[in-house]
């Protein structure tokens, strides 16, 4: 995909999120890896009204080189492409469901949402762990995030939002749409005893998709 190829459908895919309640504001931020560097949605920018030629362009280390001025949160999105050398873009969102389960307490801290449903685990693994509370555009997250995506396609950051990778910029979109529907199901399910995916039936999904 060429560079004018992949703004476009940073734009049209974000447009998508916003318009179904994925973001409000100016809340989250896409990247995607090019061959040479990265693009990101630029700070203060709305998911829903994004300008492809505005798009940020940033050079493979990461520095500012064209377009507007990057998302303050550059860092999250670096800890996980360095964590993940097979993700090609990153999606971060405040989803409403996701978010509420990293604002409770009593969950699993490293695999808050349990394998509810085959997609679930199709998109974003076999676990998502929380990163601890930091303020919105702190750089001391940026650890925390690596060490946590080592293992993961999908980190939690609690009472703040998901960040979710994938090969290409649509599966990190689909596994961040996926990974809301999981938080509402969970959600919803609460106080009751769902039957789960068994530990072999995860193990199939992940050998037959990956």
């Amino acid at each position: 995909m060429s560079e004018a190829e992949a703004r476009q459908l940073l734009v049209e895919l974000a447009a998508s999120l916003f318009a179904r309640g994925f973001s409000v504001g100016s809340a989250g931020n896409i990247s995607v890896r090019l061959d040479d560097g990265f693009l990101i949605t630029p700070t203060n920018s709305s998911l829903g009204r994004l300008e492809a030629k505005r798009i940020s362009r940033l050079d493979a280390d990461y520095k500012h080189i064209g377009g507007d001025k990057p998302s303050k949160e550059v860092f999250m999105h670096r800890a996980v492409y360095r964590a993940r050398p097979d993700a090609g873009a990153v999606v971060h969102l405040h989803s409403t469901h996701a978010t509420a389960v990293g604002c409770l307490p009593d969950v699993d801290p490293n695999n808050p949402i349990p394998p509810l449903t085959p997609y679930f685990v199709m998109r974003v693994g076999r676990s998502m762990p929380i990163v601890e509370y930091y303020r919105p555009g702190d750089a001391a997250m940026e650890p925390a995030i690596h060490a946590a995506a080592l293992g993961a396609r999908a980190v939690l950051l609690a009472n703040h939002g998901p960040v979710v990778s994938g090969k290409t910029l649509t599966d990190a979109v689909y596994a961040a749409e996926e990974l809301e529907e999981a938080a509402k199901l969970f959600l919803m399910l609460r106080g009751s005893a769902p039957r789960l995916l068994t530990p072999g039936q995860v193990d199939d999904l992940l050998d037959t998709f990956g």
